[in-house]
């Protein structure tokens, strides 16, 4: 397994602002966009390819080596970095070095999370890897088994109630942080029953923290659309009532991303998993030294794509399935 310079680049970004865990070190450990779910809120838009089957894309060597570029540039430029996180394009734990990854990162000193959909925790081997980790999100979006289907999409391989049993088990062993994430989406899982027999199964998993999130960027389907004010505070209610620690992810995290030398590089491993608002692209320029030529290209290119959300404009990597070798 050999990557070249430009992938090895690549397989990391930022740091980046984070709602959940500061300024992240991102890492990029899937190939674009293999993923065991499809869901309709995704901001990568559509999965390329569904899969459920762990695999190494990566070798450790590359994703180490990229990662210690990230640190060297960051302490140049006194850039904090508060986690590595794996947060790639597509689903973390369907990368089969996950384990090896994280301890061969632990010498940097720099704590580590994953941002998982939960989806192969009912495996041994994937809830061996996660405790392996200091920081581990489960997406929770809701406990009905009918509305897993229609909002997340799941592999047609997977096994609802399996996951639940996996995700207890998993609670039940791992000493790190534990944090849900349940993304409301109008008129799909924001009623008040959903809310209420999601917030029961959370208080039977036990999360450290349980975070409700909303749809802040292009979605994969345009009739997406984020709950009504006065639904998302109802379900704060609703999970506070069961005693769980809760938190609103509902705004914008900022403008403040990190560079390297390799300014085209930086933007593109960012916005393969993290769609920036213009604004934030503009900043990102004038930090770095660069100008909007250099993303007019990229999209000529048919690297990026520009869209609208909310009344913001977008961009983000045009994700394309990776060419086999002859």
């Amino acid at each position: 397994m050999k990557e070249t310079y430009a992938e090895t680049a690549l397989l990391t970004f930022g740091p980046v602002p984070s709602r959940r865990l500061g300024r992240s070190l991102g890492i990029n450990n899937i190939v674009p966009k293999i993923c065991s779910y499809a869901c309709t809120y995704c901001q990568l838009g559509n999965t390329l390819k569904m899969q459920i089957e762990r695999e190494a894309f990566y070798s450790i060597e590359s994703i180490v080596s990229s990662v210690r570029m990230r640190i060297d540039a960051s302490n140049k430029r006194h850039e904090a970095i508060d986690y590595l996180a794996f947060v790639p394009d597509g689903e973390p734990t369907l990368d089969l070095n996950l384990e090896h990854a994280i301890s061969a990162l632990r010498p940097f000193g720099i704590k580590i999370a994953v941002i998982s959909n939960a989806s192969l925790i009912d495996r041994s081997d994937v809830r061996d890897a996660l405790c392996k980790s200091d920081w581990v999100s489960l997406k929770t979006d809701t406990a009905v088994e009918s509305t897993w289907h229609r909002l997340d999409r799941p592999s047609g391989k997977l096994d609802f109630h399996a996951l639940q049993n996996g995700a207890l088990a998993f609670r039940e062993v791992f000493k790190g942080v534990l944090a849900t994430e349940t993304m409301l989406v109008k008129g799909v899982n924001d009623s008040e029953y959903e809310l209420e027999t999601t917030a029961a199964w959370l208080q039977r998993l036990r999360p450290d923290i349980c975070y409700i999130s909303v749809p802040t960027r292009p979605p994969a389907q345009n009739d997406v659309n984020a709950p009504l004010n006065e639904t998302i505070a109802k379900a704060y209610h609703i999970f506070k009532e069961r005693g769980l620690n809760t938190e609103l992810l509902i705004t914008y995290e900022g403008d403040e991303f990190a560079y390297t030398e390799s300014r085209e590089n930086d933007l593109l491993g960012i916005l393969s998993v993290h769609p920036m608002r213009k604004e934030a692209v503009v900043k990102f320029l004038e930090k770095s030294g660069g100008n909007w030529e250099e993303v007019a290209r990229l999209i000529k290119d048919g690297e990026l794509k520009e869209t609208h959300y909310q009344g913001h404009t977008y961009y983000a990597r045009v994700l394309k399935k990776p060419v086999k070798s002859a």
